[in-house]
């Protein structure tokens, strides 16, 4: 079983690790150029953004081929996850690809401008993360064929919100980052940007094609980068995944 995975924080990669041991960044899949996968199951695990998927996870299914007698996909979410999943397969249809299974779970979500990660942090235990993860663990290791339907309405409010929060920022987004005088040229930013969107000389310098993924201001061990309108000062990485393995993920 091959599992495709994209994270930031954590959160995804979290996930990936519960499912299976054969994991693959998506970012380092797209760097080498890897186009071609083959197992007896291949998995897709990702956040949600803006209602919908990240742009990296749609380059790549777009550019690779995929060979599987089982597809399935997990989106992890903090707030709202809409029809996401839709989004999904409508991507991986034109790829070929039709999922078996689909599923989301509620996590830790760290997007700054709309949630105060204290809140967010205060909150995790309700959201029974283990426990509904442990259900997604036992679904695909028995090979269940089960996937998330939404409703149109709910598909029309992901296009929308998706169209105005996430393809219209892409790119510029990192216009609205502020670095502090308390950076020390450390270059942990540009160790974790999926993007090499990140060049450290005298200070990180962005370069333009940010996919608002966050894992810079959210890993800077002297919490130095700052969005223009941040909900608060604290910052996210998943209790369980260690930095290095973000860095080697992404870098």
């Amino acid at each position: 079983m091959k599992i495709f995975y994209f994270t930031a924080t954590g959160n995804s990669l979290y996930v990936a690790k519960r499912i299976g041991e054969e994991v693959y960044s998506i970012p380092q899949m797209l760097k080498t150029g890897k186009g071609d996968f083959e197992d007896e199951a291949i998995g897709f695990v990702f956040p949600c953004y803006g209602l919908g998927i990240p742009r990296m996870v749609i380059d790549f299914i777009q550019r690779s081929h995929f060979k599987a007698n089982y597809f399935f996909a997990i989106m992890t979410y903090g707030n709202m996850a809409a029809a996401g999943l839709r989004h999904l397969e409508k991507v991986a249809s034109k790829a070929n690809i039709h999922f078996n299974y689909t599923n989301e779970i509620l996590m830790v979500d760290n997007y700054l401008p709309v949630f105060k990660m204290e809140d967010q942090l205060e909150n995790e235990g309700s959201k029974k993360i283990e426990e509904n993860l442990d259900k997604i663990v036992s679904d695909i290791i028995s090979r269940q064929n089960r996937k998330t339907k939404k409703g149109i309405a709910l598909a029309a409010l992901s296009k929308v919100v998706y169209k105005i929060f996430v393809e219209r920022k892409y790119d510029v987004g990192d216009n609205n980052f502020i670095v502090q005088e308390n950076c020390t040229r450390c270059k942990i930013c540009e160790k974790v940007c999926p993007k090499n969107n990140i060049k450290v000389e005298r200070k990180p310098e962005f370069l333009h094609k940010c996919d608002l993924c966050f894992a810079c201001i959210h890993l800077c061990p002297q919490n130095a980068i700052h969005l223009k309108s941040e909900k608060s000062n604290a910052r996210f990485i998943n209790r369980n995944i260690k930095l290095k393995e973000i860095i080697d993920a992404n870098i």
